[in-house]
């Protein structure tokens, strides 16, 4: 099912039982899609619409550090409440150790020797992992298992 429908369905679902949490969320979720379909001036496919919950996620997670250094507990526990509904819709996330499978069979398959390969590796990579892992956790590990070669 395409995630923007599965996504609507759940906000009317969420009106329904009156989930306030998951109405807000899903709510800007689509709020979020629906500017990049403004931008874009067309529908978006489905990478990109991955890619922006996962940009909502890693707000949500810079939100709750801010709310630690703030020492908001109440502030902390609504975006980690509103993480666990976006990722609802997101793939199954890889495990490190298939992420790291995966890693080195691409730079494999590239021929990457060294760091200054990163770009190579990324674009073939990125494509393949969809929304099953952050992008800043995938960079980190490809420059890490690159510079060990």
């Amino acid at each position: 099912m395409d995630i923007k429908l599965k996504l609507e369905n759940e906000l009317k679902d969420a009106m329904r039982a009156h989930d306030d949490t998951s109405k807000r969320t899903i709510r800007m979720a689509l709020a979020a899609i629906r500017m990049a379909e403004i931008d874009k001036g067309s529908a978006i496919d489905e990478t990109t619409l991955l890619a922006i919950l996962q940009k909502e996620i890693k707000s949500r997670r810079e939100a709750i550090q801010e709310g630690q250094k703030a020492n908001r507990a109440d502030l902390v526990a609504a975006n980690e409440a509103e993480i666990k509904v976006i990722e609802q819709f997101l793939p199954q996330p890889l495990s490190p150790d298939e992420l790291t499978t995966l890693i080195q069979s691409v730079i494999t398959e590239v021929g990457a020797k060294a760091p200054t390969d990163m770009g190579k590796v990324m674009k073939i990579l990125l494509p393949r992992i969809q929304g099953r892992a952050p992008g800043d956790q995938v960079s980190q590990l490809v420059r890490q298992l690159l510079q060990s070669q």
